[in-house]
């Protein structure tokens, strides 16, 4: 795939591809130069076959260096973080910028993801997070205080996670801010930035970040609505382009591969192995019967699942396997694709040096499309076998480029539309603050002259009716007179009042009142930061 190439002031090249570089994108790629001096509390051991097994020490730290640092921030914190609200931003990598044994290390399982959304927001300066881990991408949402100080941080909690040094993390990250962060999700959840443009499985991945966050509540406000508005991208984008019709999926163009490398004369009768019985591994088995072929070998933990396969996809043949049986139906197969969760792999060059040729001698392909690899790369060392993973079905899909980039740009018009929808709602978060202080401040008034006046007529005069009576007349008054006020500082798109005229009217609100509302809301972060802390 073609990759646009962009040198930032920090020397950081950019590998996006060309596809996805609409005009006015600004930041590509950063480098982070500061590190962040919090450690990590998130512990992940990967093995390969053919790298050193690594691991990132956990500990905690409550030190009271960590909290004066927090307090510095507080104190300095109208000069420099009030000026601006917090950013949301992406840091990652993808297909697009590393390569497989890269992304297997950065992977993070599902069932982990809300311990790493806790970690990252322990971070000084991250307020919320969200982690979106696939075969293909590895990337983390998050909202800062500080963009820069907090992209620092998750920089080094990724690298500490992986065991993969910063510099050597940095030539293949990519990092992206606020609106630019945010047109990136609603594309990645619409299939624009995967391998093959249009697929469909992305958009089910970025439903399960919102349904785990809501499970087990570690999404905040402001990312919640961010993969929200992102599904509702992906599904307009889906229903209103044809980006969508004729796509293939990463199980699919895994079984074109397969095809493309068998002799043709082989092609429909090759002994077909599958190790896994999830979504993947179903497609491959659904894309395998539309290709013809017969019959396939299922290996896996447990039955359920292939006979669930089984009950779904009647033209081919399936045949369950326990995974104990793994290698000795490799041995008989021809083809073995695998798709699992495991963590190490499944197959290395001593499972295969004693397996039976192939029917006609030709060598054993392995098709990998598991992140972490199931097949160690040292399997291709042994002669007869030839090892595929997920890199390496670029070349599948290529011929489809161009008719896909069309149709990404009629995509791209329903992705601004949505992202005018987010921004629009985010803006209006912004004068919240000055309103629930302009209330406060107006009934702090209210309740005190109220007080006033009920002393004054006293409690022998003051009859329950007469009291109801001047309450209802007091909050009517007040109501009528914050209704103009309130209304001007509305930003959601609902009316033809620009962002500037509300921000105007929010901080002439804040002088008349002394509101002083940006620099207490800072404040409220950075206390709840340093009671975290402490």
């Amino acid at each position: 795939m073609a990759t646009a190439a962009t040198t930032t002031p920090c020397g950081f090249v950019s590998r996006l591809p060309s596809h996805q570089a609409p005009p006015g994108r600004k930041s590509q790629l950063l480098l982070i130069q500061e590190h962040a001096k919090k450690p990590c509390f998130f512990r992940r051991i990967t093995t390969r076959c053919d790298s050193s097994s690594s691991s990132a020490n956990a500990s905690s730290d409550s030190s009271p260096a960590s909290i004066s640092a927090l307090e510095r921030l507080k104190a300095a914190g109208a000069d420099r973080y009030t000026k601006e609200k917090c950013s949301i931003a992406v840091i990652g990598l993808s297909i697009h910028t590393a390569p497989v044994e890269m992304r297997e290390k950065l992977a993070i399982p599902e069932q982990q993801w809300c311990r790493a959304i806790g970690e990252l927001c322990d971070l000084n300066h991250i307020e919320e997070a969200a982690v979106l881990s696939t075969c293909n991408r590895m990337e983390i949402y998050v909202v800062a205080l500080s963009w820069h100080r907090g992209i620092s941080e998750v920089t080094e909690w990724m690298s500490k996670t992986s065991g993969i040094p910063a510099a050597e993390l940095r030539e293949h990250l990519f990092m992206l801010r606020d609106g630019d962060a945010t047109r990136h999700l609603f594309e990645v959840s619409s299939g624009l930035d995967s391998l093959v443009l249009g697929e469909g499985q992305i958009l089910s991945q970025v439903k399960q970040v919102v349904k785990n966050g809501q499970g087990s509540g570690v999404l905040g406000k402001n990312i919640d609505r961010l993969f929200k508005n992102a599904i509702t991208a992906g599904k307009r984008v889906r229903c209103e382009t044809s980006i969508a019709s004729g796509a293939v999926s990463v199980s699919s163009a895994a079984v074109e591969l397969a095809l493309m490398k068998l002799p043709v004369s082989q092609a429909l009768t090759a002994r077909m192995v599958l190790v896994g019985a999830g979504k993947m591994g179903k497609l491959v088995i659904k894309h395998l019967a539309s290709k013809g072929i017969e019959r396939v070998v299922v290996v896996n933990r447990s039955s359920e699942r292939v006979d669930a396969i089984r009950d779904d996809i009647k033209n081919i043949e399936i045949v369950y396997k326990p995974l104990e049986e793994m290698v000795k139906c490799a041995g008989e197969a021809d083809v073995i694709f695998t798709s699992t969760a495991s963590d190490t792999p499944l197959f290395l060059k001593s499972n295969v040096e004693n397996l039976p040729p192939t029917a006609n001698d030709d060598a054993r392909l392995f098709i990998d499309i598991s992140v972490p690899r199931n097949v160690g790369a040292c399997v291709s060392d042994h002669g007869s076998s030839k090892v595929f993973n997920v890199d390496d079905l670029k070349e599948v899909v290529e011929a489809n480029k161009e008719d896909r980039i069309r149709k990404a740009m009629e995509a791209q018009v329903i992705i601004s539309e949505e992202l005018k929808s987010f921004e629009a709602w985010r803006d209006s978060l912004e004068t919240v603050p000055t309103i629930k202080k302009l209330r406060s401040y107006a009934d702090r008034i209210k309740g005190s002259e109220l007080e006033k006046c009920f002393g004054k007529i006293g409690d022998e005069a003051l009859t329950k009716k007469t009291r109801r009576s001047i309450e209802e007349l007091s909050n009517g008054i007040v109501n009528k007179l914050l209704h103009g006020p309130l209304q001007h500082l509305r930003s959601d798109g609902s009316d033809s009042r620009t962002l500037e005229e509300t921000l105007d009217n929010m901080h002439a609100l804040n002088r008349m009142f002394s509101l002083d509302t940006v620099t207490s809301v800072f404040k409220q972060k950075v206390k709840s930061k340093v009671d975290k802390s402490s």
